[in-house]
C-alpha cells in the first residue's frame, strides 16, 4: 500500500531548489506599461524560487538555494535576506561579470501586470552545477522545481541532475508547474514536461496549469490521469475559492480561503507551496498542510513586496486563530 506522506521526513535532509533570483521594482500608479517616467518603489527581493524557498525558513524547514547574482547591491540585498532568514546560500554563485536580474513591475486597472524583465542576460541566466551546489544536493531531502526551468536555459540539465541525486538517497520531488499553453507549446516542452510528472511526488498546480500539465479538458479528468502516471499528491490552488488535495490516499480535501484585503499578490502561490511542503515534511495531514498554505498566501498579498509577506509558524498560527479556523483539520 502506499505510504500515508509520499515526501521524505524533514530528517532525511532540506528542502533545495534551483533559479532565479532578482529584484522587483514597482510603479506606485496604476496604468499600463512603463512609457513615461513615473514613481517607483523598491528594490524588493524577489524571483519565484527565492520567495518560496525562504518561506520554507520562515516556516522552520531546513532549506538552500542554487542560484546566482551579481556582485552589486541588488545582490547583496538578495543575499542578506535569504541568510537572515535561515536559508543555506553557499551554492548561490556570485557573478563578476553580470548584473543582478531584475523585474520593473506595474499594475493595470484590470489587475493583470505589465512587466519588464533582465533575467536572460543576467546572473540569475548563468545558474550551474558547481560544487557547492553537488554538496548542497547531495544532503538534500526534497527537490522543488518551478516552472522557469522550462524557459530558462541550462536549468534543465542541472535539475536532471539534481532529481537523480536526491531520488538515489531516497528524497522526494515537489513540481509547481507555472505553465500556460503557450509555453507548451512543441514536442520537446511536452517531453520535458512529461519527464518531470514521471517524477513528482508533489504537484502544486494553479488553474489552468492544472489542465495543461495533464492535457485534459476538465479537473476530474486531469486529475485522474496525473494520479495515473504517478504523481502521488496534487495540491491546486484556487485563489480566493480555497485549494483542494488529491491523493489515493486521502482523496479530495478541500480547504476554503480567508478573507483579506489584497494588496499585492506576487508570490502568494509562491508562499502557499512552500508551507504545504514544510508542514506535509514535518508529518502534517494534507487538512492541516492545507490550512497552513492557504494562511500563508493571504497573508502574503497584504504586504506590497513579493517577500514583505512571508510568514513564520507563529505568524500563521495567530492569523489561524484570529480567523477562529484553529481547530480546523
Amino acid at each position: 500500500m502506499e505510504r500515508d506522506n509520499p515526501l521524505a521526513p524533514e530528517a532525511l535532509g532540506p528542502t533545495v531548489t534551483v533559479g532565479e533570483i532578482l529584484v522587483e521594482i514597482m510603479a506606485t500608479t496604476i496604468g499600463n506599461g512603463f512609457l513615461a517616467p513615473q514613481a517607483l518603489v523598491g528594490p524588493f527581493p524577489s524571483g519565484a524560487p527565492a520567495i518560496f524557498i525562504d518561506q520554507v525558513a520562515q516556516m522552520g524547514g531546513s532549506c538552500g538555494i542554487v542560484a546566482a547574482v551579481g556582485d552589486d547591491d541588488f545582490g547583496r540585498l538578495n543575499l542578506d535576506r535569504l541568510k537572515a532568514d535561515g536559508v543555506d546560500v553557499t551554492a548561490v554563485t556570485v557573478s563578476a561579470d553580470k548584473p543582478t536580474g531584475s523585474a520593473f513591475v506595474r499594475y493595470r486597472p484590470d489587475g493583470s501586470r505589465d512587466f519588464v524583465y533582465n533575467i536572460k542576460h543576467s546572473a540569475a541566466g548563468e545558474v550551474t552545477m558547481t560544487e557547492a551546489a553537488k554538496a548542497l544536493f547531495s544532503r538534500a531531502g526534497n527537490v522543488h522545481v518551478m516552472g522557469s526551468a522550462f524557459a530558462i536555459s541550462g536549468l534543465w540539465s542541472i535539475l536532471s541532475e539534481a532529481v537523480s541525486i536526491v531520488k538515489a538517497r531516497g528524497g522526494s520531488v515537489s513540481f509547481d508547474p507555472n505553465l500556460r499553453k503557450e509555453i507548451m507549446q512543441g514536442a520537446e516542452a511536452r517531453k520535458r514536461l512529461d519527464a518531470m510528472l514521471s517524477i513528482t511526488d508533489l504537484l502544486l498546480p494553479s488553474g489552468e496549469e492544472l489542465l495543461v500539465a495533464a492535457d485534459a479538458v476538465d479537473e476530474g479528468e486531469a486529475v485522474e490521469r496525473l494520479l495515473a502516471k504517478g504523481v502521488r499528491e496534487i495540491v491546486l490552488k484556487r485563489g480566493d475559492e480555497g485549494s483542494t488535495h488529491y491523493s489515493k490516499v486521502f482523496g479530495r480535501v478541500d480547504c476554503p480561503a480567508f478573507t483579506v484585503e489584497e494588496v499585492d499578490p506576487t508570490g502568494a502561490g509562491d508562499c502557499f507551496g512552500a508551507a504545504y511542503l514544510t508542514s506535509r515534511r514535518a508529518g502534517l495531514s494534507p487538512a492541516r498542510s492545507l490550512l497552513y498554505a492557504n494562511a500563508a498566501g493571504a497573508r502574503t498579498v497584504t504586504k506590497q513586496g513579493p517577500m514583505e509577506g512571508v510568514s513564520s509558524k507563529v505568524e500563521l498560527d495567530r492569523f489561524i486563530a484570529a480567523a477562529g479556523r484553529e481547530t480546523e483539520a
